[in-house]
């Protein structure tokens, strides 16, 4: 039995526009019942929205189940190490209401006594402000953490600053860097593994970002596949294996021949 670790935008979807084949090859997948779990790093939606957004963009139908987000595996991090922790929020809905369903209290800025955590994501509301507070309760001892390292957010238009580069704001001002939740981090992957039930061995980790998805397969001994309809394509991917210095076990031009060659169809 294998299993399958897939990636969202890029893979499945690309922003607003489907991808070819994506909803045929998931459509595959559960014909056959094959274990399937779709990782995004992306942290401002719940599940439920990320399934949601799947649905009207390519027509896949999923169930919340079926996705693990950066803001779960945050909650879940956090949630070993400290029961009910205090936490500063630097993020969107998502990942705050995915903190609190975890048990967990976000607190505001105007707090004097240090969280045990601050969680910083994507903002597209962060100011000085926050990163002013930001800086000093880490000062006075709370833990820094990163939901994900990417420096740009996926777009088809302008490029647009990802949850990375605020965190290398903070890292600067601080002079603490974070604690990496996101791909290619053994911390989310290996809480998606878990979650599988199998064997790293027999998880295919899909999609079309080198150093996320692949290094992140890599890191963890699951089998990988470089998809070839992202930020990876047939143009720039041996540049980009060059420079991520990560060779995926499997280069293909779209999800078609990924279940071709694994004899799935």
């Amino acid at each position: 039995m294998i299993g399958f670790l897939i990636d969202l935008d890029g893979t499945l979807y690309s922003g607003n526009n489907p991808i070819p084949q994506a909803y045929e090859f998931i459509a595959l997948l559960q014909q056959k019942k094959l274990a399937f779990l779709l990782l995004t790093n992306n942290s401002t939606r719940l599940p439920e929205e990320v399934a949601a957004h799947l649905h009207e963009v390519s027509g896949i139908q999923v169930t919340p189940n079926e996705i693990f987000t950066s803001a779960q595996a945050t909650a879940l991090y956090i949630a070993d190490r400290q029961k009910m922790a205090t936490i500063y929020c630097i993020g969107e809905k998502g990942l705050q209401l995915t903190l609190e369903a975890a048990g967990h209290t976000i607190i505001s800025g105007s707090t004097s006594t240090a969280p045990h955590f601050v969680v910083q994501g994507i903002d597209r509301q962060f100011t000085y402000e926050k990163l002013e507070k930001a800086v000093q309760f880490i000062a006075d001892g709370a833990v820094f953490i990163n939901t994900n390292p990417d420096h740009l957010l996926p777009s088809s238009g302008r490029p647009h600053p990802g949850s990375g580069s605020l965190a290398a704001a903070i890292e600067t001002a601080s002079q603490v860097k974070p604690i990496v939740i996101g791909k290619p981090s053994s911390t989310i992957m290996n809480y998606a593994i878990e979650r599988m039930g199998l064997p790293a061995a027999d998880i295919w980790v899909v999609g079309d970002n080198i150093r996320t998805d692949i290094g992140g397969g890599k890191l963890v001994g699951c089998p990988t596949a470089l998809i070839l309809t992202g930020l990876a394509t047939a143009e720039n991917v041996q540049q980009q294996i060059e420079a991520a210095e990560i060779e995926p076990d499997l280069i293909c031009a779209d999800l078609k021949e990924l279940a071709d060659l694994l004899k799935l169809l």
